[in-house]
């Protein structure tokens, strides 16, 4: 008896991550064209969903935003989070018909893509160092003699 419990436990945390799955991509569909209207409003900045995980009870949405320009990122972030009961409300708007209950909203800044800049501008210093200290070949003095 107890492995049949395990078994149905596993299948039904299976299919909870595959609802939290769905309503992840439902909400990111919905939110980037949410923010794709806010950014015609807001002067040419570009927001990105660039990722949603839901909580397993479905009541909170960990939102993770990519923008560029990413100087206005601060202000464009700190306005996202003040309007986070309109966004929700807008959301509830698109999505009464799919979902009953409209997760609460957590906005985070995906940085990723300024990071993996910060790492290839170091690679890129670290390969021209390199090439710099590069001992020249008897061609090369050769040549020049």
């Amino acid at each position: 008896m107890s492995g049949w419990l395990s078994v149905e436990t596993e299948k039904e945390n299976y299919m909870e991550s595959t609802r939290q799955q769905k309503i992840s991509r439902l909400l990111q569909k919905e939110l980037s064209d949410i923010f794709l209207k806010l950014a015609r409003n807001n002067g040419g900045v570009i927001i990105t969903v660039t990722s949603i995980n839901v909580s397993a009870d479905l009541s909170i949405a960990h939102i993770n935003l990519s923008l560029f320009p990413t100087d206005k990122g601060e202000a464009v972030m700190e306005l996202i989070k003040l309007n986070d009961k309109n966004i929700r409300f807008e959301l509830g708007n698109r999505m009464r018909h799919q979902l009953r209950i409209i997760p609460e909203l957590v906005f985070h800044l995906d940085d990723t893509l300024d990071y993996i800049d910060h790492i290839d501008d170091l690679l890129k210093k670290d390969k021209e160092k390199l090439e710099n200290n590069k001992p020249k070949s008897a061609k090369d003095s050769e040549g020049q003699a």
